[in-house]
């Protein structure tokens, strides 16, 4: 065959996945990628935080199976780390991250290697399409779906390809990866992904979301859950201040205002009487989020309570990083 009409042959694939505890979801996570249609060489980095769930035994049963599939350990537990020593095993010339709360289409991967060389992104993803499968979590999914509940954030809405500051997950390749620094963990958990595509964007590289990379996130299925994970999400955010000097938008201060203005309305309440800044401040926002409940397809109530629950714990979790200031964050880069 002349050299000019040879096929060339597609880039390998390392697709890191960490998992802690994913008893329930990982087989079907594991099939679903392992039935990807993506022609060119492809692999599966499992990184397993210590599960004692059965987690483990199932990878590994996995492994036996298909050699397609490695397990390595992440003695840190934390999802970070995890994606970190899945990286440093990793073979592939791009490296797609993935997660055990989400499902994938069949073309999740050919997707995301079709967009960055099409475009010439340093990295790309999809958006973040939540899929609840109770009651409540189809709440959460509605209320994520709303820009009155999340902001504008491209990656949550984008109907097109466009350069953005973060994306869901996302594909990227092995040295840009390791020139930033890889993921970072916070205290809280939580932020690693706007952290990493922050300090990405800072050194000059680029972003792109494209909607036709598909996967479904499930979100949490309870109030209580649902208020622990936001509460981490704004105590992440203000991480990120203490580490970046900034927050990566101005998305936060919404729901760290409104939590300011309820505390100021109550100081204000209790040493004058004045009812009145409170209860305009309630009403203002019972209304936004009574649009986003009454616009949702959802059970309107529930839908009412999660948006208001995620503005409120995200906003404290905000108020409360700044608070307890960046101690626990300089120790843990210490560390």
């Amino acid at each position: 065959v002349p050299l000019g009409l040879r096929a060339v042959a597609p880039p390998s694939v390392s697709i890191i996945l960490p998992i802690y505890n994913e008893h329930e979801t990982i087989d079907s996570v594991l099939t679903s990628l392992l039935a990807q249609d993506y022609r060119g060489p492809l692999e599966i980095i499992v990184a397993d935080g210590g599960s004692d769930d059965g987690a483990w035994e199932l990878v590994a049963a996995w492994v036996e199976r298909d050699d397609r599939v490695r397990l390595v350990d992440n003695p840190q537990r934390r999802q970070s780390p995890g994606l970190n020593a899945a990286a440093a095993v990793a073979g592939g010339d791009y490296l797609v991250r993935v997660d055990g709360h989400s499902a994938y289409a069949t073309d999740y991967v050919s997707r995301s290697v079709t967009t960055l060389q099409e475009t010439g992104a340093d990295a790309a993803g999809g958006r973040m399409n939540p899929v609840g499968t109770e009651p409540f979590g189809r709440a959460v999914a509605a209320a994520m779906n709303s820009p009155l509940t999340m902001g504008p954030g491209r990656f949550h809405h984008a109907d097109r390809r466009q350069e953005v500051d973060t994306v869901y997950l996302g594909a990227f390749r092995p040295d840009d990866f390791a020139a930033i620094g890889g993921f970072r963990g916070f205290p809280s958990g939580a932020a690693e992904d706007a952290d990493f595509y922050h300090r990405w964007r800072r050194s000059g590289r680029t972003v792109v979301v494209d909607p036709e990379i598909r996967s479904t996130y499930t979100p949490r299925q309870t109030p209580q859950a649902l208020a622990s994970q936001y509460f981490r999400y704004g105590q992440g955010k203000t991480e990120m201040l203490w580490a970046n000097g900034r927050f990566p938008s101005w998305r936060p201060l919404a729901p760290l205002l409104l939590v300011l203005g309820i505390v100021i309305g109550l100081v204000i309440l209790i040493t004058t009487g004045l009812a009145w800044p409170l209860l305009l401040l309630l009403a203002a926002w019972l209304i936004v989020i009574g649009i986003v409940a009454m616009r949702a397809k959802a059970s309107w109530w529930r839908v009412f309570a999660a948006a208001g629950i995620m503005h409120l714990t995200y906003g404290w979790g905000l108020l409360w990083g700044l608070v307890r200031g960046p101690r626990p964050v300089r120790q843990m880069e210490a560390d």
